[in-house]
């Protein structure tokens, strides 16, 4: 596990210089060791300390990132065991498959599924991640075809996989840029595969049969200096595979066992031929605790319920989710058009934002940075207050948008527009709105 507050400290210069933003070096440690700041923030700190912190404060479960662009996938880095402890950092990625033996068709087909399967929700677009492409046919060529078409025609982060040296070495070549994942190395091709993936810099998978050959093969792997490995350990019921992802995990967390701090691979789509059965495994290992989860195909009425779960299971339970402050356009709104302000609760956001459009009345929303909290915590917090609001709605911008000095605020916090009315001067003029969202429509409509 990493190093306590206090150890960092001891490791520290202890100049108090400020240089790294908070007032001492103590709290420069408790930081450091809560996971809140970076070693490269201390000015001063030793090459010496920073080798030693940097190892010894190093999450017991190594992170590593697959594919390029917007598109990276990071998974590993988690510290703790079960989510309440503290949070779960790294989602897991869902991977599509698709083979070189496959007709053109079928390829085809889940491509675009997996370009157009994407979901907006709460301010985020949830979508699936990677392509596990499949040397089926045992052609190196048509493997290297294959790995082409899938970088051209998506932005997909690539697992690669076959049992043959040649098509693997193809297929990373084609894809280096792309830093595909490698699957996957045993006994008999670790020095090929370790070779190839030290060369192009790439990830690597570990299958063996058993955690304890598992293990031995990460160390050898290790000893050769790669770093980046996901681990297979090979079984494919979801009792046994079960099973090792919480060993795994307790191994890495509760041991200290190195070999095993990668994060995992698992294959539902190997386990059952029923779609609804192998999103159920899939549920259970986005859970516990897979860092990648491979599936047979993809379809919206399974997909969809993944991706919520997988949104909520790693949304950090500490942050509440928010919507950047801002200006936002309702339909189509113009210099007439009615201003309403609240909070930037993602749920409040999203709530009040349909109600609006419900009511097909255009509007100005102005969201206001609450850190997250509803209008009446906020409101309770000092958060959500006249002064406040006036100075946000003043710096918005939105006065240049508008030829009206009029703006709505929630009846829920009507106390407030008397010191709001002050704030924005004698040209603007508060409106108390409903106090609950569902009947904005009617009070939009009986204002137009």
């Amino acid at each position: 596990m990493g190093l306590t507050g206090i150890q960092i400290f001891k490791l520290l210069p202890k100049t108090n210089c400020k240089e790294c933003g908070v007032p001492t070096c103590l709290a420069f440690a408790m930081n450091l060791a809560a996971g809140k700041a970076e070693l490269a923030s201390c000015p001063y700190v030793s090459e010496e300390t920073k080798a030693q912190l940097s190892e010894a404060s190093a999450p017991p479960i190594r992170p590593l990132a697959i594919g390029s662009g917007e598109n990276v996938l990071k998974i590993g880095g988690e510290t703790v065991q079960f989510r309440h402890e503290k949070t779960f950092v790294n989602k897991p990625g869902f991977a599509i498959l698709v083979s070189d033996a496959m007709p053109e068709a079928e390829i085809e087909n889940r491509l675009k599924r997996f370009n157009g399967l994407r979901y907006d929700r709460v301010g985020l677009t949830l979508r699936p991640e990677l392509i596990a492409i499949k040397n089926e046919s045992g052609d190196p060529v048509k493997f290297e075809a294959l790995v082409k078409k899938v970088k051209s025609e998506t932005d997909a982060a690539m697992i690669l996989m076959s049992e043959k040296i040649e098509a693997l070495t193809a297929g990373v070549k084609a894809s280096s840029d792309r830093v595909p994942l490698i699957y996957s190395v045993n006994e008999g091709n670790l020095e090929t595969l370790a070779g190839l993936a030290l060369e192009y810099k790439c990830p690597l998978t570990v299958k063996a049969d058993n955690l304890e050959a598992l293990s031995g093969l990460a160390e050898k792997l290790m000893a050769a200096g790669l770093k980046d490995l996901v681990l297979d350990p090979g079984y494919r019921t979801l009792r046994r595979a079960f099973e090792d992802q919480i060993l795994i995990r307790r191994a890495a967390l509760l041991h200290q066992n190195r070999s095993l701090g990668f994060p995992t691979i698992t294959f539902p789509c190997e386990m059952t031929n029923d779609p609804m059965k192998e999103a159920l495994i899939a549920a259970t290992f986005v859970a516990k605790y897979a860092g990648i989860i491979v599936l047979s195909d993809f379809r919206g009425e399974t997909l969809f319920p993944l991706l919520v779960e997988r949104l909520n299971i790693y949304t950090d339970p500490q942050r509440p989710m928010m919507m950047q402050e801002g200006i936002y356009p309702i339909g189509n709104p113009g210099e007439d058009s009615p201003i309403l302000v609240t909070v930037n609760f993602s749920l409040t956001y999203f709530i009040v934002s349909g109600e609006i459009e419900a009511s097909r009345v255009s509007c100005w929303l102005l969201v206001m940075d609450t850190e997250g909290l509803s209008v009446l915590t906020a409101w309770a917090a000092g958060k959500f207050v006249g002064d406040a609001i006036g100075t946000f709605i003043k710096k918005s911008g939105i006065a240049d948008k508008v030829k009206h000095r009029q703006v709505v605020i929630p009846g829920a916090v009507a106390v407030i527009s008397g010191d709001l009315e002050e704030e924005l001067g004698p040209d603007w003029k508060v409106q108390i709105g409903p106090r609950e969202a569902a009947h904005l429509p009617a009070f939009l409509k009986m204002g137009n």
